[in-house]
Formats: structure tokens, C-alpha cells, sequence
């Protein structure tokens, strides 16, 4: 589900549906839907994207993830927390104009993007979360750091345990959008976004380790 029938929205909407997705835009202006184009085969709910029985309207209580990223920062962040915490939706994410608010806003547990970093694609990861995503490569391309998706069974299980299962070096965490330097002791919580550095030629065991869970786990 998608808040905001801008630029940056009907983007998201028209990318998701490419891939494969089913979509629900809500906006307050109906002649906003235009930019979705006539070949666009979701839902389009007109209506103020934080109130409930808007939400309910278009689908919420289906939602596997929700964008805010209309143009206000505080109706991203009322809508973003009204489907988290009142609809229990799983991957939520809002644009965020003001970087300084952004910050705070991450320490509410809601993944922002602001806008002067603002790409679909960083959107896209936050809410249909998968794989390894490159961050840096060394000149001989061996080596490469990356953030990688994690399976919800890691959570609990000491960065030590998933340095030895897996092979790969934890460089650091992101924490309620802050950088953190683990110990092996460090235990990951939920929401972390995990940080590896791995041999190049490894990563697809890396990710498929990283998706399974730890050894034992059953997932």
C-alpha cells in the first residue's frame, strides 16, 4: 500500500506492480491518480492516509508493506506509525523531507528515506527486503561489503554464532538509524539492518545462509 500519488509514488506503485505485486494507492486528490496511467490495475482509494477507515477502505488489514511518501513529513510518519502499530503491517517505510527529523524518526522504528537521498529503489529495499545489496568492493573485486537481508530466526543469536555459521565478517549493525560496532557478544535485535564483509564469489551461499537462520533453528 502506497500514501501519496506524487512522482515518487506512482513511481513506487507502477515498479511494484511490475513486479508482480498487487497495489493500493490512497491520496486526499482524486485527479492525482492520473500519473498511474490508464494501464495501472490497482486499487485507488481517495482519502486522507492516516485515518483508519481509510486505510481499512484500501486494503491495510491485507498489507504485507506500506510507503508513506506523500508531501507532508508529518502525515508520512503518523500514517507510517498507524500501520505499524495499529495494523501490525510488516514493512513500513516514509519519506522524510527534513533529514534532522528523519533521525528521530528512525529511533522510532520506522525506516525513513529522506528526500535528498531519495531513490525508488531504496524504498523498494526497505519494503520488499531480500538478498545482498553491494555497498563497496575492493580494486580486485574479491572482497566486497553489503548490506544482507536476515532472516527473523538470527534475531537473538549473538554476532559471533552468525560470523562462524556463515563465514562472513559482521563490519556493523544500523540501529534505530544509528551505526553500531558489534562485539562477538553483541546480540541482534530486531530492525537491525546487518552489514558483512564477504569474499564476492561467496555471496549467494551468504544470502541463502543469511535467509535460512541459524543451524537448528527449523526455518
Amino acid at each position: 500500500m502506497i500514501m501519496g500519488c506524487g512522482r515518487v509514488g506512482a513511481e513506487l506503485a507502477q515498479a511494484l506492480e511490475r513486479q508482480g505485486h498487487t497495489v493500493a494507492v490512497v491520496d486526499q486528490d482524486p485527479t492525482a491518480f492520473r500519473r498511474l496511467g490508464s494501464g495501472f490495475g490497482g486499487r485507488r482509494v481517495t482519502g486522507i492516509g492516516f485515518d483508519q477507515d481509510t486505510l481499512r477502505e484500501a486494503g491495510i488489514e491485507e498489507a504485507g508493506a506500506f510507503a508513506a511518501v506523500s508531501s507532508g513529513d508529518n502525515s508520512n510518519i503518523i500514517a507510517a506509525r498507524v500501520a505499524r502499530e495499529m495494523f501490525g503491517v510488516e514493512h513500513v517505510a516514509a519519506r522524510i523531507y527534513d533529514p534532522r527529523r528523519a533521525e528521530v524518526y528512525q529511533r522510532l522504528g520506522i525506516p525513513t528515506v529522506a528526500t535528498v537521498r531519495w531513490t525508488a529503489d531504496q524504498m523498494l529495499r526497505r519494503l520488499l527486503p531480500s538478498g545482498a545489496e553491494e555497498l563497496w568492493r575492493d580494486p580486485s573485486g574479491g572482497v566486497q561489503l553489503a548490506e544482507v537481508h536476515i532472516s527473523p530466526a538470527w534475531i537473538g543469536h549473538k554476532v559471533s554464532t552468525i560470523q562462524e555459521e556463515t563465514g562472513v565478517r559482521v563490519a556493523f549493525l544500523t540501529r534505530l538509524g544509528e551505526a553500531v560496532l558489534p562485539t562477538s557478544q553483541t546480540v541482534l535485535q530486531d530492525g537491525d539492518l546487518v552489514h558483512v564483509m564477504m569474499r564476492t564469489d561467496e555471496v549467494e551461499q551468504v544470502e541463502a545462509a543469511f535467509a535460512h537462520g541459524p543451524e537448528g533453528s527449523g526455518h
